[in-house]
């Protein structure tokens, strides 16, 4: 029994390695079931044991970087050091991409291999929910700092009438789409720039955005 679980287990991780490769270079609506089990050395009977559609096997592959995002964004954010929490969480993102390869093939499969169709609206539903709550975190952050600038500026009254209403979702939707920004431009060409040498001044350039809240 042990042995055919094992089995099992690695019959469907080999078509999830299949699907990835495939994904990332045909597309969603270019790959097939057929594809995916020529890909694997299978037939598709096996992938229909462990998937009931290309859909859900979809959804698979995009997990690899939705659960670790997610899991960045459900993590403790300490506000009382929001630049320490920023620079830690943009020093993450970072950090997984160049150093796990689903993740980063996920990623790439979603923002530039997938085409948004009516098949893909929980697929969008679900990232725009993730979105939102990133930029909530950011949003958080961008309060805290201010918070800690109102006290550093002596009189806390003032200094928050000096601010315009909602600047600071807007910062934070600017953190946000940096670090979009850099994720989709380096996944689409790796050669542009060695994240791992650039890694240190992308996280301060996005802990720059905080300052922006005079």
């Amino acid at each position: 029994m042990r042995r055919t679980k094992e089995a099992a287990a690695q019959t469907r991780q080999t078509v999830i390695d299949a699907a990835l490769r495939l994904f990332s270079q045909r597309g969603y609506s270019g790959t097939t079931f057929r594809a995916i089990a020529d890909e694997a050395g299978c037939s598709r009977g096996p992938i229909y044991w462990h998937f009931a559609n290309k859909k859900e096997l979809f959804e698979e592959i995009l997990s690899f970087s939705q659960q670790p995002l997610e899991q960045l964004v459900v993590s403790d954010f300490d506000l009382t050091r929001p630049r320490e929490t920023a620079r830690a969480f943009a020093d993450r993102w970072l950090t997984l991409l160049i150093e796990d390869p689903y993740f980063r093939q996920s990623f790439e499969i979603f923002l530039n291999k997938t085409e948004f169709t009516d098949e893909m609206v929980e697929t969008i539903s679900r990232e725009r929910a993730l979105t939102d709550s990133l930029v909530s975190n950011f949003t958080l952050l961008v309060n805290a700092v201010k918070q800690l600038k109102a006290t550093e500026f002596g009189d806390k009254d003032d200094y928050q009438r000096s601010q315009s209403e909602g600047s600071e979702r807007v910062v934070a939707l600017s953190m946000y789409a940096y670090l979009m920004g850099i994720t989709q431009t380096w996944l689409f060409n790796s050669d542009i720039v060695s994240l791992s040498e650039a890694k240190s001044q992308i996280v301060a350039h996005f802990c720059g955005f905080l300052e922006q809240i005079e």
